[in-house]
């Protein structure tokens, strides 16, 4: 027997776009029903798999202070939080994306980031440094880099808890193990899901519409379809339920396709990972310490620049390149000189690692790598550093190689002080960049670029905001920002 429900707003996915979607339409007065298709013991979509980190607008401790005002006041003293200002994020997201980035998409994102920030505090969801990750100590002061000042408490795991206990305190309905497999439309307007919970067929009559059900990351015909050959074989960072299924309700009913649809986010993660995310290890599989050693594929050979960048603005796209070598692996490779940045990522029980005394001793140690290569190639780097130039692992310090085929541009050491440290890696795919296109309300466009009666989406579904690349951060906040102006539009609809 089917199963009929009615509500003014149905939002499908239960993440951090998701959620903060049904909140938003909920302050709107609007009724809302949540669907999410995994099962509760595994929701909240890619967002539980994340860091936490979430790059917004500050101009000083003062910003942040709205966000965390129980920043302790030694923390505020002895820690230079420096400023990320609404030009420097302009700047990084045209720069990252090769202005390929929507503009209008872009300065959304980034004008509504600080007041989405102090939003979400209102909610209850709990923020505080990102020590640990975007900071390092000098002089006895921490001193952050890179734009990212603060992380959800908790990381991942910690967002999904705040958001759903705002959910609760709201009383909205969140049904689990249901899959959304169609829209409903009547006379042009959408008007409802339809959707399969325990084999049975579950029809929701609403207002409105709200798709933040993730990308197509973990549809692996999908996935070699869009973004190549090879990419069946990616590893998946995170939700093993993020298929494209909103997607693909959106096209059926005329939805215009937008953005980089052949990228995505994808990663360094490590070579023995399972094919899915695993919430008991989180993020920890990812290994984002290269800049301060090298890559070497199973020829030996370097072939990224570890040092063209801070991480947060080359980890997105490295995955890419991993995935396109021999074997699509790759040793990350470091002396003792290094070793104490290494994040606590590479210090987890569950990693692909190997030590040795002596380099001719590692080259042995490195599964499916060439050593004579691989030694080789550890000579001309060596011989190539630029010494004279200080080591400063917090700005990107100039110290570099010269006269290789392709050179280091920062943070280049000699690696030839004992005891060395390698780890395998692989490509771990985070989410897809090629999704819907929405309008100012988070409205999904039709094919004639016409908003679509009673449809809105938000989160990694959205196409348009990133391409290549990604600037470490941005998901969580675009999430949250279009999440917001999506339920806040679908809201108002329906309470109209």
């Amino acid at each position: 027997m089917m199963a009929e429900l009615e509500t003014d707003v149905v939002v499908v996915g239960a993440g951090n776009a998701a959620l903060c979607a049904a909140l938003a339409a909920h302050e709107q007065g609007a009724r809302v029903i949540v669907l999410e298709r995994a099962p509760e013991q595994e929701r909240g979509g890619n967002s539980r798999y994340t860091a936490g980190a979430i790059r917004f607008v500050y101009n000083g401790v003062d910003d942040l202070l709205q966000v965390v005002p129980d920043l302790p006041e030694d923390e505020r003293v002895n820690t230079d939080f420096g400023t990320y200002t609404r030009e420097q994020y302009f700047g990084d997201m045209e720069r990252i994306t090769q202005f390929h980035s929507n503009p209008e998409m872009t300065a959304t994102l980034i004008d509504r980031s600080f007041d989405t920030m102090v939003w979400m505090r209102s909610k209850g969801i709990r923020f505080g440094p990102s020590y640990s990750r975007q900071a390092f100590k000098v002089d006895g002061h921490f001193k952050f880099w890179g734009g990212l000042a603060l992380e959800v408490t908790g990381g991942g795991p910690g967002l999904i808890e705040f958001l759903n206990k705002a959910i609760e305190r709201n009383d909205i309905p969140v049904h689990y193990s249901t899959r959304a497999v169609s829209l409903i439309e009547e006379d042009g307007i959408i008007q409802g899901v339809v959707a399969r919970q325990g084999g049975k067929k579950l029809t929701v009559h609403a207002k409105a519409v709200v798709l933040a059900c993730g990308g197509f990351e973990a549809n692996a015909e999908w996935r070699t379809r869009y973004l190549g050959p090879g990419w069946d074989l990616a590893k998946v960072r995170g939700t093993r339920y993020n298929t494209g299924d909103g997607i693909q309700m959106a096209l059926e009913a005329g939805a215009l396709p937008y953005g980089n649809w052949s990228g995505g986010h994808a990663v360094a993660w490590d070579r023995n990972a399972p094919e899915f995310g695993d919430l008991r290890v989180g993020d920890n599989f990812q290994k984002h310490s290269y800049p301060f050693g090298l890559i070497v594929n199973a020829t030996g050979e370097r072939f990224v620049d570890e040092g063209a960048d801070f991480r947060n603005y080359t980890y997105a796209k490295y995955g890419h390149e991993i995935l396109h070598q021999p074997g699509q692996f790759a040793w990350q490779v470091f002396d003792s000189q290094v070793t104490h940045l290494l994040r606590d990522e590479y210090r987890i029980r569950e990693v692909t690692k190997v030590k040795a005394d002596t380099l001719e001793e590692l080259a042995q140690k490195l599964d499916d790598v060439n050593p004579d290569g691989f030694l080789r190639m550890i000579h001309e780097y060596n011989a190539a550093v630029r010494t004279d130039i200080p080591f400063n692992p917090t700005i990107k310090d100039g110290r570099r190689t010269e006269g290789l085929r392709l050179n280091k541009a920062n943070w280049a050491n000699r690696l030839d002080t004992p005891p060395f440290e390698a780890y395998q890696v692989t490509c771990g795919l985070t989410f897809t960049f090629g999704g819907l296109k929405v309008d100012e309300n988070g409205q999904v466009l039709d094919a004639e670029e016409v908003p679509m009666p009673g449809l809105y989406a938000a989160g990694e579904l959205l196409g348009g905001l990133f391409y290549f690349n990604y600037p470490g951060g941005t998901g969580l906040m675009s999430g949250a920002v279009f999440g917001r102006i999506a339920g806040n539009s679908a809201g108002k609809a329906a309470s109209a």
